[in-house]
């Protein structure tokens, strides 16, 4: 008997599309700040994430950029995980238990051009902000809390994306969909003490 494989290739896309329309009314649990319980479905996070994705491009994002993430494990950051591979950018997800300086520096090394980050996580990013100035800074309201009125509120921010039109940016397999930077094991970056 002869087997038929398809040659499909490999895309974190499918897995997006997948997840908003066969598992559409699936639940997503994610825990907030003060302990309570956020539950939305896949078919919502599929939206969000085409959201993200286009107002990503809006603002001016090209292939192969880079979008930082300084977050908590939790939904926004997972429309991340695959709203910016889809809007053709490159995820950084940068690692908050590092000291600031080495958050900065990895962010200045990497050249990232956008960062997402909590509001809890903000009095963090604001001792690694001289290191390295983001184009544009969102702020997810995690904690509920208003953003501050110099950054960007990421609520609005995917507000003005079009999900209904948007379709993912073309990728082959091998284009670089994440990035992170290992810690601890090849010693300090430069210029850090």
């Amino acid at each position: 008997m002869q087997s038929t494989m398809m040659n499909v290739p490999l895309s974190i896309h499918h897995f997006l599309e997948r997840a908003g329309t066969i598992f559409e009314r699936n639940t997503i649990v994610s825990r907030l700040p003060d302990k309570s319980l956020r539950r939305h479905t896949y078919g919502q996070w599929h939206r969000r994430t085409l959201q993200l994705a286009s107002a990503l491009q809006r603002a001016g994002l090209n292939k192969g950029d880079r979008v930082a993430t300084l977050c908590w494990n939790h939904h926004a950051h997972l429309e991340a995980y695959f709203g910016i591979p889809a809007a053709g950018g490159v995820m950084h997800t940068l690692n908050l238990r590092l000291s600031p300086d080495e958050i900065g520096w990895i962010a200045a090394d990497a050249k990232d051009r956008f960062l997402i980050v909590d509001d809890v996580l903000l009095p963090l990013y604001r001792q690694m902000a001289h290191l390295h100035a983001f184009e544009k800074v969102l702020v997810f309201p995690f904690s509920g809390a208003a953003v501050p009125a110099d950054l960007a509120d990421y609520e609005i921010f995917i507000a003005g994306g079009d999900a209904e039109g948007f379709a993912p940016a073309e990728h082959d397999e091998n284009d670089p969909v994440a990035i992170c930077y290992t810690s601890g094991t090849t010693g300090r970056p430069k210029g850090v003490a």
